[in-house]
């Protein structure tokens, strides 16, 4: 049994549609991306698996239980987290009081201050920074930050939605690092990104989305060099020019 299953993932807002047919499976253990241009309905598929946007038609499963329907907080509990882009914080509170409140949702409190240490263990900026406002934290400070408090929840299934969004090289090198480390853990992971060479580095399996469905999907191996998803749903040219 896979542990994600997302069945004709369809999400509305309005009369526009942000996803209109998804259909993916997470296995325990792996690393699986999720492809697609900007506005292809990466971020709207991770945050409806997330419980943050209803679900119009289809649904999600974790671990054999639908959980399409349920508030974001429940999921959560359910050893699902999701790391969004690092803009999306609470900027008028501190890094600590950030990662506190990704542990809202945990079950045993007395681990709060172990997942504390875990955290600044894999970020020591964290730690340093750890009485700053999040307003005051660069791009990539703010990318641990936003990782750092899904991490809070102890997942088992990490969402990460373009963690190497304007970031510098050095950064984004040393954030996949960590991630392959989580990883290496035990944690599975589902990554949204627009770099393919980045996401399929450390991919298993990889979905790719155009236009809010699901246009091609295989083992990241084989996506590398399919020119159909470099040249058409993509558009960043042929493996050739990727790898110049």
């Amino acid at each position: 049994m896979s542990d994600l299953v997302v069945e004709h993932l369809e999400v509305r807002y309005g009369d526009l549609i942000g996803v209109a047919d998804v259909s993916m499976r997470v296995d325990n253990g792996q690393i699986v991306a999720l492809l697609g241009s900007n506005g292809a309905g990466k971020t709207t598929t991770l945050n409806a698996i997330a419980g943050l946007v209803h679900a119009s038609k289809g649904r999600v499963t974790w671990r054999g239980e639908v959980i399409s329907g349920q508030p974001s907080y429940q999921v959560v509990g359910k050893g699902l987290a999701l790391s969004p882009e690092g803009w999306r914080l609470f900027v008028s509170q501190t890094v600590e009081q950030n990662l506190r409140l990704g542990a809202t949702a945990l079950a045993d409190r007395t681990r709060i201050e172990a997942l504390f240490d875990r955290v600044y263990r894999l970020f020591p900026r964290l730690r340093e920074r750890r009485h700053q406002l999040a307003r005051t934290l660069s791009g990539g400070e703010r990318q641990m930050l936003a990782l750092g408090r899904a991490l809070m929840s102890e997942p088992k299934m990490l969402l990460l939605d373009e963690p190497s969004l304007g970031l510098a090289p050095t950064v984004v090198e040393s954030l996949y690092d960590t991630l392959l480390q989580l990883h290496g853990d035990g944690l599975t992971l589902l990554l949204a990104e627009q770099s393919i060479p980045l996401a399929l580095g450390i991919a298993d399996y990889a979905y790719v989305l155009q236009t809010g469905r699901v246009a091609i999907e295989g083992k990241a191996t084989e996506m590398e060099s399919n020119r159909q998803v470099q040249e058409i749903y993509l558009g960043i040219g042929t493996p050739t020019e990727l790898q110049r």
